[in-house]
């Protein structure tokens, strides 16, 4: 069954899909107020008492509110925070130094989010809109949410149109409505036709009365639909915090177990809740999470210098896992308006003289639509003596002028000039540039002056006017470096299809000679995403339609990022895996995208794609050491358990060790250079290098450990255990920086001589209890590391091919 057949059905069809109520005209009866009265002050105050004001929904998904919510009050904040606040009831404050990462990481996450809403507050504010109104027989200027039904607005030029309502006067008034339908053609307006919030005037002017008000409007319907907040797809967010969850139901189990076999070992209480909790909280890859935070936060701002606002942070990791790129036509693979593309003499006309008559005419219309415009900004204005001067109308789809001494010309459809086309040899000509998706206009003498509400005088034919939609300048490198990168781009307009073929034909996208009309598609889900998988193209698409296109892909497997700027992309923008929106789009449409294109350039998204996979990439190699580190601490926390010994170690000198091994250089590592393409699978490549790893580094340590409480006391003990795991977890650090090079090399080496140092300055050695008093326990300690050191090394190339396999 076909989604629709017209853009008029599918504004209704989308009214009703998004549940519009006709609750306002149970309030008051709608009237027409007198045309140059207006409303009066009663009624205007009789209509904000019934809430009939145009006060629409906040764009914004989240308040500070909410924000401060989401980020403070998560499993991971939840579970590491009971864990500190016990911690810092037991033991002295430096063996409670992990539970810092809580507040970085919210801070992080609230300051990030909480920025992108105010960009996009100022956003709003920069292009706020004040209506004209008729109010007691005066022209008010008022805000938008000041509206009220029944209001008489007055459109002009350039004005955008702030609420539904309905035409009652028109004077050559065209309103585009591309940001809502998609269509580029503007909509020739006459009295009793629908006018649209969102939509704006191109040319003309005339009166509407407000009929749908506020959250009624078609606009703010769609803006409600899409209300609902809806975080980024973060696969690195995903696999960590499943295997935070994972851990944290090993938590209690191995707490208890750790507790009681301390008491067994004859330690104190205290003592014995201080070696849990250092068991237990090494096992929680606390560090990892803060890392993919600072990691994100760092390509936040590395795009904002490109003019690229990003309101989530897992959104730079989006873009550099998808595999399907939707676009719509206007506004992403066009610019705004239209250009000349190509001027044809007919016969011996002369180019020269062809395109002074055409500067003249543009000059001579009053309300130049883009049309006129595009002719505008290739003729020059030859100054001629204007006699009369029809103005363009879409109804009549020609204007004309006339010029003392030189002659009466007429511009316009083909069609709509000469009867009978057939036959014509400059016709053929042309007919292929129409088929193509060009506006082609013709230029004709005529033999008496033109008059509007006459029949066109007889016409001779001087010259065809090719003009075409503005492709953005980096339209076709973007699709070029999309291909190359195996990411497939597909064009979702509301134009017509041939046309949206001839402009994704221009841009280089693959399959665009076979565009497909979305008024003809099935609304069964797996048809159309057996569609949307073998096309590449599509006209005709409502905005319901373009919601169910991005959820077919996705059926089928894709991940999609959505890119758009009008109110027809708010609900596909919100449903996509990814949405980014053009910084002159639509308020709605920038409020539910991810990233906001402040530049309005398309060519920003490869270097967001960059930046994503630099993370992907570099997060899944410190990953290796964070998760390694889990496993050898869970291996050690159960044998410590299990022998009933005490716990190997004090939380400070895990703290070190991670820090020194994990938490410093990951940090360095995780911003490094990285361009390495995105390949499913980060949590199963990751648990394939820790858990050999991390049994390897448990062993060494916990070997050393029961080797050394029988030659050393508890403490010399611990301290040569920690050197042993600090040798193992600087070889599982060396592995993890590979490829290899002087940079990585020296933060490597750096993290050693660190190490060396807290253990020959007195004062870190104390703070950290790490005092060396036996040179045979020291030795003890690199024996059994280096030993473990080694299997990680020769371990590493089987690790390898399975990983690739």
């Amino acid at each position: 069954m076909p989604m629709g057949t017209s853009r008029r059905c599918h504004f209704a069809a989308a009214r009703w899909n998004l549940g519009m109520k006709a609750s306002q005209s149970d309030v008051l009866t709608p009237f027409l107020p007198d045309l140059a009265q207006g409303l009066t002050k009663q009624q205007v105050e009789e209509r904000v008492a019934a809430g009939l004001t145009n006060v629409a929904p906040d764009a914004r998904s989240r308040s500070i509110g909410d924000i401060v919510r989401a980020n403070t009050f998560t499993w991971f904040n939840g579970l590491i925070g009971s864990l500190w606040i016990v911690m810092l009831l037991v033991a002295p404050p430096q063996d409670a130094l992990f539970g810092l990462v809580i507040i970085f990481n919210t801070g992080i996450g609230i300051i990030q989010e909480y920025r992108a809403s105010r960009e996009l507050s100022k956003l709003s504010l920069i292009g706020a809109v004040r209506p004209t109104v008729i109010r007691d027989g005066k022209q008010v200027e008022v805000s938008i949410a000041e509206v009220v039904r029944d209001d008489l607005i007055l459109l002009s030029l350039g004005d955008q149109l702030v609420v539904d309502g309905e035409i009652v006067t028109s004077s050559g008034l065209e309103i585009d409505e591309s940001l809502l339908s998609g269509e580029a053609d503007p909509a020739d307006k006459s009295p009793g036709d629908p006018g649209m919030s969102g939509s704006f005037v191109v040319a003309g002017t005339g009166v509407m009365q407000a009929q749908r008000v506020g959250s009624d409007s078609f606009a703010a319907g769609l803006t409600a639909a899409a209300k609902e907040f809806s975080p980024a797809n973060s696969e690195l967010r995903r696999a960590i915090q499943r295997f935070i969850r994972f851990v944290s139901v090993l938590v209690a189990p191995i707490g208890i177990l750790l507790i009681v076999s301390q008491l067994r070992a004859d330690q104190s209480l205290d003592d014995a809740i201080r070696g849990s909790i250092a068991g237990v909280v090494t096992m929680i890859p606390e560090g990892l999470v803060l890392l993919t935070s600072i990691a994100m936060a760092v390509a936040v701002v590395r795009l904002a210098q490109r003019q690229a606002l990003v309101q989530e942070m897992p959104a730079v990791e989006a873009l550099a896992r998808t595999d399907v790129v939707c676009v719509d036509k206007t506004g992403t693979l066009t610019s705004p308006g239209m250009a000349l593309r190509a001027v044809q003499p007919i016969d011996d006309q002369s180019q020269d003289q062809v395109r002074r008559i055409l500067g003249g005419i543009a000059a001579s219309d009053p309300r130049p639509n883009p049309t006129m415009d595009a002719i505008r900004d290739k003729c020059e204005d030859p100054g001629w003596t204007v006699t009369e001067a029809v103005p363009f109308s879409s109804t009549r789809k020609w204007s004309a002028a006339s010029f003392e001494g030189l002659g009466n010309f007429v511009i316009g459809a083909p069609e709509m000039l000469i009867p009978n086309l057939a036959g014509q040899v400059w016709w053929e000509e042309a007919k292929v540039e129409t088929e193509q998706g060009s506006r082609v206009l013709l230029l004709a003498a005529a033999a008496s002056a033109v008059e509007a509400d006459q029949p066109l005088p007889p016409l001779s034919e001087i010259a065809t006017i090719v003009i075409d939609q503005v492709l953005r300048a980096d339209a076709i490198d973007t699709v070029e470096y999309f291909e190359s990168q195996d990411v497939e781009v597909k064009v979702i307009s509301g134009d017509n299809a041939a046309t949206v073929g001839a402009i994704a034909i221009r841009a280089g996208v693959a399959g665009a000679t076979d565009p497909v009309d979305a008024t003809g598609l099935s609304e069964d889900p797996s048809e159309l995403a057996e569609e949307m998988d073998t096309h590449s193209v599509f006209g005709r698409v409502a905005p319901d339609q373009k919601s169910a296109m991005v959820t077919a892909l996705q059926d089928k497997g894709h991940t999609v990022t959505m890119t758009g700027d009008g109110v027809n992309d708010v609900l596909a923008l919100k449903k996509a895996d990814l949405g980014i929106s053009m910084g002159s789009g639509a308020p709605a449409s920038r409020a539910v995208a991810q990233i906001v294109l402040l530049n309005n350039k398309w060519s920003t998204l490869p270097e967001i794609v960059y930046e994503g996979r630099r993370i992907l990439g570099n997060i899944e190699r410190v990953s290796d050491v964070f998760l390694t580190k889990s496993i050898y601490a869970m291996t050690i926390s159960l044998a410590t358990g299990l022998f009933s010994v005490p716990f190997p170690f004090l939380p400070r000198q895990l703290t070190l060790i991670a820090s020194l091994t994990i938490g410093i250089p990951g940090f360095f590592l995780a911003l490094m250079p990285n361009s390495d393409r995105f390949r499913p699978g980060f949590f199963r490549r990751v648990m394939v290098f820790a858990i050999p790893a991390g049994l390897i580094a448990a062993a060494t340590a916990f070997t050393t450990y029961l080797i050394a409480t029988g030659a050393y006391d508890e403490d010399e003990a611990r301290t040569y255990t920690s050197i042993a795991l600090f040798v193992v977890a600087l070889a599982v650090l060396l592995e993890s920086a590979r490829p290899l090079n002087l940079l990585r090399l020296s933060v490597v080496a750096i993290m050693g001589i660190a190490f060396l140092t807290v253990l020959v300055v007195p004062a870190l050695s104390q703070f950290f209890a790490m005092e060396v008093e036996e040179l045979s326990g020291v030795t003890l300690a690199l024996v059994a590391g280096g030993i473990g050191a080694a299997l990680v090394l020769l371990l590493t190339p089987v690790i390898d091919r399975i990983r690739r396999s």
